[in-house]
């Protein structure tokens, strides 16, 4: 076995677990492996590397070891795939029926890649698909095949990079035991009842912007939104939304948000608080973001990391959305 090589499996747990069964997941694959990520709500990510000279046992054998401890204490049937990375073992899991296991060795995984659609690379959405399609590319292995320079006229530089690396199977992201906090919280309580409208939009923008900010800070992306207005007579209303892709990326977050209240129909309510939660946290390194062919979108991610250090400098109210300006 190369030092270097890793040997990485992604479980993927065919039940539906409340958040203490997944805890109890968690904590069992930790005793065969301390380096145990979390990928909720139904997979965990195994870093086996350390393990194997424990159990003496091939890193196949490691992981029927784990399937088979998850259905006899828990009754838990799984899938799982196995590799030397992150991407490679979840595209095996994905690629696996119920209750197998796909193995697919450092020194075979080009071969293994080649003939797969490109869709199965992960943050390959419906547009970057169109586009290749277009243009004849089906397969995985014909991005490899491809100039990179050719790719980049289709795509962009960036995103043409980021596709030629993850078809070609490299993935540097380690395993990261991790325990983020289970939610962030804004809240903002007025000083008098408000039933104007615009005031609402500039209330909710701004928690969206301070999660935002604060997910970026402690690196972390989220998974869901929850808006929660309470009214002048104490009562309250609450949404919940699922994120499109997990992220800290403000604008991302503010359309979620200003969706939520939307949807709550406030024209004529007498609003006194509002409360935005984002809930589902991960490591901002645990999630791949979704290839985008809009220039703009990295324009203003980089305008929004250039806001943080700003803030970071000068304090929190030094760049606010235009929105919010006096």
């Amino acid at each position: 076995m190369s030092a270097r090589q890793r040997h990485i499996a992604h479980l993927h747990l065919h039940a539906v677990l409340s958040e203490a069964q997944y805890d109890d997941v968690i904590e069992l694959m930790s005793g065969i492996t301390p380096h145990v990520q979390a990928v909720p709500p139904n997979a965990v990510q195994l870093d086996l590397t350390s393990a194997l000279r424990y159990f003496d046992l091939s890193s196949y054998d490691v992981v029927q070891l784990a399937k088979m401890r998850l259905k006899a204490l828990y009754g838990i049937d799984s899938s799982a795939g196995l590799a030397s990375n992150r991407m490679l073992a979840a595209m095996a899991a994905d690629a696996s029926a119920p209750g197998e296991t796909t193995w697919v060795p450092a020194e075979r995984a080009a071969e293994w890649l080649y003939p797969r659609p490109v869709t199965a690379l992960p943050g390959i959405g419906r547009a970057t698909a169109t586009i290749l399609t277009q243009y004849g590319l089906h397969a995985i292995g014909q991005i490899t095949d491809l100039p990179l320079a050719t790719l980049q006229r289709l795509l962009g530089a960036a995103s043409a990079r980021l596709l030629a690396e993850r078809a070609r199977g490299r993935d540097p992201r380690p395993v990261t035991p991790s325990a983020p906090a289970e939610h962030l919280l804004a809240g903002l309580v007025l000083e008098r009842d408000c039933l104007d409208p615009a005031q609402h939009h500039r209330a909710v923008l701004g928690l969206a912007d301070q999660i935002g900010q604060r997910l970026r800070g402690e690196s972390q992306i989220a998974r869901r939104l929850t808006l929660t207005v309470r009214y002048a007579d104490r009562s309250s209303t609450t949404r919940a939304r699922a994120l499109p892709e997990p992220t800290n990326h403000s604008p991302a977050l503010t359309a979620t948000a200003l969706g939520l209240l939307t949807a709550l129909g406030l024209q004529r309510a007498r609003v006194r608080a509002y409360a935005i939660r984002a809930d589902g946290l991960l490591p901002a390194d645990s999630a791949y973001r979704q290839l985008s062919l809009d220039p703009g979108d990295a324009r203003a991610r980089a305008a929004e990391a250039a806001a943080d250090r700003a803030r970071q400098r000068f304090g929190p109210e030094a760049v606010r959305p235009a929105t919010m300006a006096n």
